[in-house]
């Protein structure tokens, strides 16, 4: 989204007709809008407040609280590792540590290409088919170091 985009303007302009401008629904509105660009660019959450009529940092405040929020492009995938006690002992670090070098990036990060975002979980609640990595949604349960490649490929 560039400054001054009319299209980007017009995209953040009907997510907030949707919601009837609410101002009760900021988290909502900003939920589409990561939908929509895969992360919250700056002008786009200016345009948020100004359509709002809330400040900018009030904004940001709600953005940079829920984790489920990025303000850093994120890839079209993303993989959650588990490192839940269940998935730790049964090898998730090993499985974490081969995801990082298949890809090159480490958690928190987004390949070059834009393809992959890597994050980490304290629990997805699947602690019988640990370690589990989550792909888009998608569980890869009793994950193993050897499972990792096939896993990725899968989504190319």
């Amino acid at each position: 989204m560039k400054v001054g985009d009319n299209k980007a303007q017009q995209t953040v302009k009907t997510i907030l007709d949707r919601y009837q401008n609410d101002r009760g629904l900021l988290v909502s509105i900003l939920q589409d809008v990561q939908a929509e660009y895969n992360y919250l660019p700056r002008e786009a959450l200016e345009e948020v407040g100004q359509g709002l009529d809330i400040p900018l940092s009030q904004v940001f405040g709600v953005a940079t609280f829920f984790k489920a929020f990025s303000l850093k492009p994120r890839g079209r995938h993303l993989i959650n590792v588990c490192l839940g006690t269940a998935c730790h002992v049964r090898g998730a670090v090993r499985v974490l540590e081969e995801i990082e070098r298949e890809l090159g990036i480490k958690p928190g990060e987004t390949t070059g290409d834009l393809k992959y975002t890597l994050e980490t979980v304290n629990c997805v609640g699947a602690c019988a088919l640990g370690p589990i990595v989550v792909v888009d949604g998608e569980y890869s349960g009793e994950m193993r170091t050897n499972k990792v490649r096939p896993v990725l490929e899968s989504y190319d």
